[in-house]
């Protein structure tokens, strides 16, 4: 039965080791889902939490293997600290830990998305003139005029 996403298990720590998550994240065209439970030092639990990462909210994804290919990880970083924070993370690095078993599964999902963030991409519009530009643009252009005008009253 194709579910229309790949669903792995992980565990992530924040970078001074006192917050600790267990969870699930499923990977989809559309972007990442995480669900998760943090526990503070291993006994205090906040309740499972739930994050939806769209493709436009992903900054990099990186699956790398690890020492022997042992302990794969995938290195996430998010366009928005508010989401990263939510998960443990390390300097804004959310860091899962895959089993070994699921290695392959990370590996295919991760790639899949990156595929998926490069046509995503690909389709957005070519960026447009801030306000800003425009109003700096239309204030030269005027005080060019304004030079000019005096310039032929001057001869």
């Amino acid at each position: 039965m194709n579910q229309g996403y790949t669903m792995i298990h992980f565990k992530a720590e924040s970078g001074n080791g006192l917050t600790y998550a267990n969870g699930i994240a499923k990977f989809s065209s559309a972007g990442i889902i995480i669900e998760f439970e943090s526990k503070f030092i291993g006994l205090f639990s906040n309740g499972v939490k739930e994050l939806r990462v769209s493709v436009a909210d992903i900054h990099s994804i990186v699956l790398k293997r690890g020492f022997l290919r042992l302990w794969p990880r995938i290195h996430l970083r998010l366009n928005s600290i508010a989401q990263a924070s939510q998960l443990p993370n390390s300097d804004g690095k959310i860091i899962l830990k895959i089993a070994r078993e699921d290695a392959e599964r990370a590996r295919e999902a991760v790639a899949k998305l990156e595929k998926d963030m490069s046509e995503y991409t690909a389709v957005l519009p070519p960026p447009q003139a801030s306000v800003s530009e425009l109003f700096l643009e239309t204030t030269s252009e005027k005080e060019t005029q304004k030079l000019g005008s005096e310039v032929k009253k001057a001869s």
